[in-house]
């Protein structure tokens, strides 16, 4: 026998548990399945067999009196009372490689492209815990994402994390393809959970496209999933990221869409009989949410810079999880329907979106330029109606009077073609043009 054989049993063998542990199924109560048994860990996986076949792959969610709690990560169809349970002794892992990118997995990171199968190199736990707060580095250079107005005003670091606040139908999803084309980073982890099965392949043939693809690994949990699929999802291209980070790269994490993971979250803790407080929202919603964003960041190795889009629902920006969401991250970014009914793209409203750590990436005289940008645009915002019903009279206060001349020049720097990519240094330079005294060379903004 060849060694590499040898080592590949090895490697199987470890993994099979010394001692079989058993129950039976006695209950089904919506998506929960009830046994008697067997002894497991929350978090652990577990097998259930109907009959011959692989069995149905569960995951102990809690514990009722002496009964054991599990949440199907498949179909149930066939289940049946008395079943048996078989415990694996251990938590969720996925398979991680350099073969990842490229490739287009599901919920449970397996491959669903119809490609050669995964050459693994080894594990990573699905849900493992957010590092020390003290290993992580500070973060201190800038991320090139290829969007002018983000570059420019909201200037985002390598490990932030980021929120895209937005109602539905303004423009996520569009955003997040045109940065994950664009962007300067090594390699693009997406997850796209709780989409519609029809946006998937649209996402990756009409925004990522093949040459975002070609560096991108993308986990795919869609709407028709069980409620633990589409979380796993999440955690699955969480671990995955900081795989390729250990291996020294810089990775961007998008999410589409965080508000869905929280979805799926409350069904879990509303079906195991958790109370509904907020909303609607169980309390697990909000220990999920940091457990889940606080794995993105800068080490010295490489960094997860994280990007979660967040679906506000009737485009209220205080609704809960939104609310939880902003109070965890590092900046927000967002979106306005006003603006996209304009036709402006991105609908990036500037005056509400803020990079926490900008200050800490910009130079002063950018920092200056940015804060005019925004003063000129926030005067002619708050007189907008008085100028536009002709209410306002010329020469009347010298502010309103810059801010009429300048905004042309603002609107048409925040307009950016998606499939036009704007570097950062680019976009600083074109931002100082536009804020200069009037009469000095301005030019296009440069693209």
């Amino acid at each position: 026998m060849a060694q590499s054989d040898f080592n590949r049993l090895l490697a199987a063998l470890k993994k099979v548990p010394p001692l079989a542990l058993e129950g039976r199924v006695t209950k089904v109560t919506g998506l929960v399945i009830e046994g008697d048994g067997p002894a497991a860990s929350v978090g652990e996986v577990c097998h259930v067999f109907s009959g011959p076949g692989p069995g149905l792959e569960t995951e102990v969610v809690g514990f009722r009196d002496k009964a054991i709690q599990l949440m199907p990560i498949g179909d149930m169809t066939g289940l049946t009372p008395g079943s048996r349970i078989l415990a694996s002794g251990r938590p969720a892992m996925v398979a991680v490689g350099p073969g990842l990118l490229g490739r287009i997995l599901d919920g449970r990171g397996r491959p669903m492209d119809n490609l050669a199968p995964l050459e693994e190199t080894g594990t990573y736990p699905v849900k493992a815990l957010p590092a020390n707060p003290l290993f992580r580095s500070r973060i201190t250079k800038a991320m090139d994402v290829g969007v002018r107005a983000i570059n420019a005003l909201m200037t985002i670091g390598q490990g932030q994390r980021v929120g895209i606040f937005a109602g539905s139908g303004v423009g996520k999803s569009t955003l997040m393809g045109m940065i994950a084309r664009h962007m300067r980073a090594d390699v693009n982890v997406i997850a796209l959970i709780g989409e519609r099965g029809r946006e998937v392949r649209e996402f990756i043939e009409k925004d990522l496209g093949p040459e975002g693809l070609a560096r991108s690994v993308v986990v795919a949990a869609t709407s028709e999933q069980p409620a633990l699929v589409r979380i796993r999802g999440a955690y699955v291209a969480t671990a995955l990221a900081e795989y390729f980070r250990d291996q020294g790269q810089n990775v961007i994490l998008m999410m589409d869409s965080a508000t869905r993971f929280a979805y799926a979250a409350r069904e879990v803790g509303l079906s195991i009989g958790e109370p509904a407080t907020t909303r609607g929202y169980t309390p697990s919603v909000f220990a999920q949410l940091p457990q889940l964003l606080e794995r993105a960041g800068r080490w010295e190795k490489g960094s997860v810079t994280g990007l979660y889009t967040v679906l506000v629902e009737g485009d209220d920006m205080n609704e809960p999880v939104a609310d939880a969401m902003r109070s965890i991250l590092d900046g927000h970014l967002v979106l306005r329907r006003a603006l996209a009914d304009r036709g402006q793209f991105p609908a990036l409203d500037v005056l509400s979106s803020i990079s926490r750590l900008m200050t800490d990436l910009a130079d002063a005289e950018h920092l200056a330029a940015s804060a005019r940008f925004k003063e000129l645009l926030a005067t002619y915002r708050h007189n907008e109606d008085m100028i536009n019903i002709g209410a306002y009279q010329k020469g009347s206060s010298q502010e309103i009077d810059q801010a009429i001349l300048y905004y042309p020049r603002l609107i048409n720097f925040l307009k950016q073609p998606f499939n036009e990519a704007c570097p950062l240094d680019q976009a600083r330079q074109a931002l100082i043009k536009v804020v200069a005294p009037l009469g000095a060379p301005e030019g296009p903004p440069q693209r």
